[in-house]
């Protein structure tokens, strides 16, 4: 598959791009497998496929599996078979509807085969490293304690015609989905006796492909689950087990319930023999995410955080536990970054992590008995899906950058030499150059960014486009999708992407700058490294306009209420008004954690709506449960009603509401992505450019097709 040189100039060839993440390598570090997200054939959608890289970059990638439902989440077992979940059609099944099942390819190749299959599905595998033991994950109806019941209550569910669900706890929705009535569980895989044929089987299948081959086996063991987390004092939510190398047992972080519709989490060791259960780390005040697990299992490596305030933001940290009695051990406390451990070194003397640093997200090697941390990676790059050969020599994983999307690569952890694996998909040529901006804010602190700029000069300098990122606990440093700033350079833009207070990968200090306060120090950095950029010859001062979605919405909204020096300002998916989002989303308690009332009425966007003058094209999914529809409904009738560009007596207005009935927080639909960046183009075509707008799609009704009527 190659990319079109042309991607950013064509929004239907950008969405075609064929999308690479995640990454999966067999226990002897044989085989990396990755998977690929495809455009469907009526280009709604995108089907994923696993492809295999070869580790030492002499072939070239080739196709493991080919459905139109796709496949993903894949994990090899420890004797190499490739397990993986899809929904596609069980070729010996007799299933009136899809369903994800677990799929499996055997170590020697042959076949996909459906290995389990149940209402409701799996959502994912885990397999041990160097034991045959695998876990799942699935959902099972609250009324059942085994696979049996789980399955009657299902048939029942479905055949009333019932989708209602009666909740007794908090949180009830999660981004784009309801909770429930099936609750996260783990379960053991094990093995029954080998499935057996019928004669009368034998007898057809002899028939239609011949007699089998001597010495044959041409049936799967039966698989059956075991619930491990049957009896937790909350559901689980979204639970990713991790499995001792030696298949002993799992960490698992649980939920704890906590006062007033609140909860924090707790870490459990599972035995996956017997199923017992002990804690070992529940401390009030504290979140804990575990990592990786030892070669030897005598330890694992863990994320600690504090249960935020509206005065003490996340302050994450590594720590050591010990897998038999739960004593912690801190580790790297003098590393003032927020890293996420991924895998130990094979002697263990090692941990792997990754962390936002200075726009990047590096590898870094943490030192176990030292806690020294060394960088082993220094390009201009954001790494995920790190993975270690048995060598302990050299690792995997996905990187990019705003030069290039994700890629499998190969990382040297000696010298740090990178090399990038031939890969299913070749690199689109970017229509543009980057660089690296900063300036100083008002306080001392450094505040930096990318900037996106067309190969050509523009007479006068290029217009641009301020772009906000979202979280607000995040950083500009690996490549979007969604938020791709080349398809705005195509059109002769210059964006700038920067990381204001709050920002990751800065340290402690920063994210404490805008804690609480986010009116305050993003905002004004915000407008410290703007001024900075526009003073370059290269950018045009007098053509700007603000962009963001999320909390990059937020402080679009709050850039429109602050100051009139922007021609336009783009908002999508964003928060309003506080004290109305605070309690509708999908996790108010966390929210309630964030700001006091006073806080949110300080910093809430709405309180400025008369302020605004400048045209605002709000965007907002009907989906959308992290930040609620109300958000964008009421900011659309405050813009019309109080604004200072209000609607005119005829209703029409200068700015403009574009609503995606299907989509969330994110617009996922690829025929929707082309849509939102057309209007956006259109909109500021208008007001940045000074031109007349450009033609939107036919597809929203307001352009009438080309060629005589049809009667």
């Amino acid at each position: 598959m190659t990319a079109p040189v042309s991607v950013f100039h064509d929004l239907s060839h950008y969405v075609a791009v064929p999308r690479v993440s995640g990454l999966a390598m067999s226990p002897d570090g044989s085989r990396l497998v990755t998977t690929v997200a495809t455009l469907n054939r009526k280009g709604t959608g995108y089907a994923s496929a696993l492809w295999e890289v070869d580790p030492a970059g002499e072939s070239p990638a080739h196709r493991l599996t080919r459905s139109t439902r796709g496949e993903s989440g894949a994990a090899f077992a420890a004797n190499g078979d490739l397990y993986f979940t899809s929904s596609r059609p069980d070729p010996e099944g007799e299933e009136d509807e899809p369903r994800t099942a677990l799929w499996l390819i055997p170590a020697r190749g042959g076949e996909a085969r459906v290995v389990l299959s149940r209402p409701g599905g799996v959502a994912s595998v885990h397999c041990a490293r160097a034991a045959d033991r695998v876990v799942v994950t699935a959902g099972l109806l609250p009324g059942a304690t085994d696979e049996t019941q789980h399955a009657a209550l299902a048939k029942a569910r479905k055949e009333g015609g019932v989708d209602a669900i009666l909740h007794s706890r908090y949180p009830i929705r999660y981004w784009d989905h309801d909770l429930g009535p099936e609750r996260p569980h783990v379960f053991a895989v094990e093995r029954g006796a080998m499935q057996t044929a019928t004669a009368e089987e034998d007898d057809q299948r002899e028939d239609e492909a011949g007699p089998p081959l001597p010495g044959t086996v041409d049936r799967a063991p039966e698989l059956r689950l075991r619930l491990l987390t049957g009896d937790l004092p909350a559901p689980l939510h979204e639970p990713a087990p991790v499995v001792s190398p030696d298949g002993t047992f799992a960490l698992l972080s649980v939920p704890v319930p906590m006062a007033r519709a609140d909860q924090r989490s707790a870490l459990v060791r599972v035995d996956l023999s017997s199923g017992k259960r002990h804690t070992l780390i529940d401390r009030d005040g504290t979140e804990v995410s575990p990592g990786p697990v030892s070669p030897d299992g005598r330890r694992a490596v863990v994320v600690l955080d504090r249960v935020t305030s509206p005065t003490d933001p996340p302050h994450p940290q590594l720590f050591l536990v010990d897998t038999e009695s739960g004593a912690t051990t801190p580790l790297a406390h003098d590393w003032d970054r927020w890293a996420s451990p991924v895998a130990w070194t094979p002697d263990g003397s090692a941990v792997l992590a990754l962390a936002d640093s200075d726009g990047r997200r590096p590898v870094f090697r943490v030192d176990v008995v030292s806690g020294e941390v060394t960088q082993v990676t220094d390009d201009d790059a954001a790494w995920s899906d790190l993975v270690v050969a048995p060598d302990g020599r050299t690792a995997y994983g996905v990187r990019s950058s705003y030069l290039f999307p994700p890629e499998v690569v190969r990382l040297d952890l000696a010298s740090g030499e990178v090399t990038v694996l031939p890969g299913p998909v070749e690199r689109p040529r970017v229509p543009g150059r980057l660089k690296e901006v900063e300036t100083t804010a008002a306080d001392g602190s450094r505040v930096r960014g990318w900037l996106a700029l067309p190969e050509d000069p523009a007479p006068g300098g290029h217009p641009l486009l301020l772009w906000i990122h979202g979280g607000p606990l995040g950083s500009w440093n690996a490549w979007t999708w969604r938020w791709n700033p080349w398809l705005m350079v195509a059109q002769g833009y210059a964006v700038l992407l920067p990381d204001p207070a709050l920002s990751t990968g800065y340290g402690q200090e920063f994210v404490q700058r805008g804690w609480g306060a986010w009116g305050d120090a993003p905002f004004t950095d915000l407008m410290a490294i703007t001024d900075a950029v526009v003073a370059r010859e290269d950018v045009d001062e007098e053509r700007t306009a603000a962009m963001g979605g999320s909390f990059g919405g937020y402080m679009a909204n709050w850039v429109a209420g602050h100051t009139d020096r922007f021609r336009a300002v783009v908002t999508h998916a964003s928060l309003w008004a506080l004290d109305g989002f605070g309690p509708t989303t999908d996790a108010a308690y966390y929210w309630q954690r964030e700001m006091t009332a006073e806080m949110g009425e300080a910093h809430s966007p709405h309180r400025f709506v008369e302020d605004i003058r400048t045209p605002v094209l709000v965007i907002h999914g009907d989906k959308d449960y992290r930040v609620p529809i109300g958000e964008g409904l009421r900011l659309w009738y405050e813009l019309l009603s109080r604004s200072g560009l209000p609607a005119a007596e005829d209703g029409s207005t200068v700015h403009r509401f574009l609503y995606f009935p299907q989509e969330n927080h994110w617009i996922l639909a690829p025929q929707h992505a082309r849509v939102w960046y057309a209007v956006v183009n259109a909109f500021l075509a208008e007001h940045v450019l000074g031109k007349e707008p450009d033609a939107l799609p036919q597809e929203l009704g307001l352009v009438a097709p080309e060629g005589p009527a049809t009667p």
